[in-house]
């Protein structure tokens, strides 16, 4: 199967405009032979990086709740149709899309990963278990209801956001779905990716895919609220990629890509995950059931159930 790495900036906060850099990155794949391509985190519409730059802790502060509307404002209503151009896409180049996005829900922020199908169907939407540090600021966090695998072509495909790649049991709960190709989504940052991809990739025997966004002052639009405090250098690289692709034994296929745009096509092979599982497979014959238990609860957490018997 060819994988496509999509290592682009959003057109920061703006959903309509990003929706249409990412359709356009997906016909860029499509037209290099991948099957499926892969976004970075929370790209539609951004990541929240003003936070950690105009002091976002600060309680009650007026441009905090300025910048928290606007991020409201684009943040993604799946349910209202605001992934269609994404999914047309996806269904007219016959390609799948893992793609991280704000996901908006009534009135609070998930950092969320949606996979699509070649057809352009949403397969599942996972949100991020729990967000680090400033991002408390902004994302709610989420649920184990997508913490699921797909099958896409030959491969048995699952995904996680950032961070959560650190949390062994969420890794765990893909591996024991007999996941071989694992996607990890950033919002930019070389010197994540390129210490744990290769670690992921040899403890999974699978294949890893690092995607990350990236931002330069040049992305944020002139009208973003609080401009100049955000980005105050002209030329500033916000956030700098690192994008991505390990072998099962953890060596490079693509090696990090930094400070750039890019949409990187790789082929890789199933037959590389059967070989290096034969000496170790982390949920199959080197995993011991009876001494080690894994307990996944994969539902969609709610605010309140209510029950409203018999009608």
């Amino acid at each position: 199967m060819k994988i496509a790495l999509a290592q682009i900036a959003p057109v920061f906060l703006d959903r309509a405009a990003t929706s249409a850099k990412i359709a356009q990155a997906i016909d860029e794949a499509g037209r290099g032979g991948a099957s499926f391509v892969v976004f970075g985190e929370t790209l539609l519409p951004g990541y929240p990086n003003w936070i950690a730059r105009t002091d976002g802790a600060r309680f009650n502060a007026q441009d905090q709740k300025e910048l928290h509307a606007h991020y409201l404002d684009q943040a993604v209503d799946i349910a209202a149709g605001q992934l269609d151009v994404v999914c047309r896409a996806a269904a007219e180049h016959g390609v799948a899309v893992c793609l991280g996005i704000a996901e908006r829900e009534a009135y609070s922020v998930f950092a969320s990963r949606v996979m699509i199908d070649a057809r352009g169907t949403i397969l599942s939407v996972h949100r991020k278990l729990r967000p680090t540090y400033e991002e408390r600021m902004s994302w709610s966090p989420g649920d184990g209801a997508g913490l699921v695998v797909h099958g896409i072509e030959e491969f048995t495909v699952g995904a996680l956001n950032c961070w959560e790649n650190w949390m062994p049991l969420a890794r765990a709960s893909l591996y024991a779905q007999g996941e071989d190709l694992h996607c990890m989504l950033w919002p930019g940052a070389h010197r994540n990716t390129v210490d744990l991809t290769p670690v992921v990739a040899k403890e999974s025997r699978s294949f890893v895919v690092s995607v990350s966004g990236l931002l330069r002052e040049s992305d944020v639009p002139s009208d973003f609220p609080y401009r100049s405090r955000f980005v105050p250098e002209a030329g500033e690289l916000l956030n700098d990629g690192g994008s991505c692709l390990a072998a099962p034994d953890g060596s490079w296929i693509i090696e990090p890509i930094v400070g750039k745009e890019a949409v990187v096509v790789a082929e890789i092979d199933i037959a590389r995950v059967r070989e290096e599982r034969q000496n170790f497979d982390p949920s199959g014959h080197y995993a011991r059931p009876d001494v080690l238990e894994l307990r996944v609860r994969r539902e969609r957490q709610a605010g309140a159930k209510f029950d409203d018997g018999p009608a």
